[in-house]
């Protein structure tokens, strides 16, 4: 990416104002949409490294707005290890192999899901047996973030499933992206594409994200639980779509 160019500059600050404005709305979202318009001035990996702090600081000032975010944590923190664990897994995968093919994949599981009723399919066993979930939910997230910098799907389908009120969703999704970004963070400095340069240079960009998130949240706290839920499961369709336009963009 050009950074002596104005019009790139100007068009990576509105993507992250716009990215972070709607992580705030809705508590997540923003490395879903920020890495693929970012990509489209670069290229995947390069998003993905230039988005790593805005995110996590996105991340830790979510944590903290809802209040009571230890309570959430101290429940729901198996979720986020398993997370940071697949994140190392696919942050590899991501260095040794193509990621495309996971786009195709994750939509598939999305619109599945989306239409279990339909084929008759009940995911009972999350709430029967919640330390399996933890590990299958938190990893599969994991492996997503590193490949393809969306962990959102699982952890969505593991919030709805469990029936937790938006709050507590708000808070545990996105203390399962400040670790899974964090593992992330930690395997690129080790292979020498995530540095201290970059970490001070990304900086403002967090400062235009996070910005423009206290501005979405001021919606987010008008919104009851039942809306919320349903925007959720929007959001999951549009990834779907998003997913499959990336994979034949990139292409």
């Amino acid at each position: 990416m050009d950074f002596s160019d104005p019009t790139t500059i100007a068009l990576t600050l509105a993507i992250l104002a716009f990215a972070g404005g709607v992580h705030g709305v809705l508590g997540i979202g923003f490395p879903m949409i920020a890495t693929p318009l970012i990509a489209m001035l670069g290229d995947v990996r390069t998003a993905i490294i230039l988005l790593l702090v805005p995110t996590m600081c996105n991340n830790i000032v979510n944590i903290i707005k809802g209040g009571h975010w230890e309570k959430s944590l101290l429940k729901y923190w198996p979720l986020a290890a398993y997370g940071a664990v697949g994140s190392v897994i696919g942050t590899r995968l991501l260095i040794v192999t193509d990621p495309a093919p996971y786009k195709l994949l994750l939509a598939a599981v999305i619109l599945l899901y989306l239409n279990a009723d339909r084929f008759g399919m009940r995911m009972t066993w999350v709430r029967q047996q919640p330390k399996l979930a933890y590990a299958v939910f938190g990893l599969v997230g994991g492996i997503l973030a590193g490949t393809v910098n969306v962990m959102l799907p699982a952890l969505v389908i593991f919030a709805l499933e469990l029936g937790l009120a938006p709050t507590a969703m708000v808070q545990t999704f996105n203390f399962c992206f400040l670790f899974g970004k964090a593992a992330q963070a930690i395997v690129f400095a080790g292979s020498g594409v995530f540095t201290f340069t970059t970490l001070v240079a990304t900086l403002p960009l967090a400062g235009v994200a996070v910005g423009a998130g206290l501005v979405g949240m001021t919606v987010r706290d008008r919104v009851d639980a039942d809306t919320y839920r349903g925007w959720l499961r929007l959001v999951l369709y549009g990834m779907a779509v998003m997913l499959v336009g990336q994979y034949f963009y990139f292409q």
